[in-house]
């Protein structure tokens, strides 16, 4: 696989004010863990096993990748990051959070009334969201017309979009691809949270993906499949994105559902379901 030299390209370097080496980024994603078994289990609800399987993906493009200014949110420049699986709101408010977008103790907030943290992400209330969640199936299309829109105000800023795989499975997802290739948009990324577990079971059981990789392809996508917990692979993934020209890539990244918590992974009760204090307890030592 790729070494750490192509991963880090002096060319991703100096997007943001972190620029964070290998070694740090791991240490964050597991701080963004941390913070999303708090906040879940204060809120008593919340979908705790996609945040911790995106942990990893999203740390690398916050903490490496992407143009941002949070104390200017709405910088003309700044890249895009679109959360379509918007039920994995914990990981992402976490990551706005140590970014610097929110403040660290905001995430105690975390589905109360009132609170800027809602269950799906709100674009209007929470400074960093650029698109409000609900639906499944929605971001990538709302992603697309973004992309477009940098190129007809002839802006550089690119534009990352995740998915779930359950999210494969809507309708809209492909007709969002159909646009992605047909436009030639190369300053568009997909990344496939590919877990395999959604709300009431396997993806596989539910309604196959397989061949994702090749569909993806049938549909004019340059594809990259990565193990999603690698950072040399996530990185390297990113860089490659960007280097495409003429055509959007896809990055489908293997991960583990609840990665990082040993009763959590793979578990498909812990989709949606929040950890009772003495899980809460267990899983945060085993994230120290």
């Amino acid at each position: 696989m790729p070494g750490h030299s192509e991963a880090s390209p002096k060319s991703m370097s100096s997007r943001n004010k972190f620029d964070l080496p290998v070694a740090d980024l791991q240490k964050m994603a597991k701080k963004l863990r941390r913070h999303v078994i708090t906040m879940i289990a204060t809120a008593g609800s919340g979908h705790p096993g996609g945040s911790l399987s995106a942990a990893d993906l999203i740390t690398a493009l916050y903490f490496k990748v992407l143009r941002y200014k949070p104390e200017h949110p709405h910088w003309p420049d700044r890249d895009r990051f679109i959360l379509s699986k918007g039920h994995a709101a914990p990981i992402l408010y976490a990551t706005l959070a140590e970014a610097g977008y929110i403040p660290v103790s905001e995430l105690a907030t975390l589905r109360k009334l009132d609170s800027r943290l809602q269950g799906h992400t709100d674009m209007k209330s929470t400074p960093g969201v650029e698109m409000s969640a609900g639906s499944l199936g929605m971001g990538l299309s709302f992603g697309i017309g973004v992309a477009l829109a940098a190129r007809l105000d002839s802006r550089t800023y690119r534009t990352y979009v995740l998915l779930s795989d359950g999210e494969c499975e809507e309708g809209q997802t492909w007709e969002a691809a159909l646009s992605g290739a047909h436009f030639g948009l190369d300053n568009v990324t997909a990344i496939v949270d590919n877990n395999g577990i959604q709300l009431s079971g396997r993806t596989c059981d539910i309604m196959s993906l397989d061949p994702l990789t090749q569909k993806w392809q049938a549909f004019g996508w340059h594809t990259i499949e990565i193990d999603g917990h690698d950072f040399d692979q996530i990185l390297s993934a990113y860089h490659k994105a960007e280097n495409q020209k003429g055509m959007p890539t896809v990055v489908l990244a293997r991960t583990v559902k609840g990665k990082g918590v040993s009763f959590m992974e793979n578990n498909v009760a812990f989709h949606g379901k929040a950890p009772t204090p003495e899980e809460a307890e267990r899983a945060l030592k085993e994230l120290e």
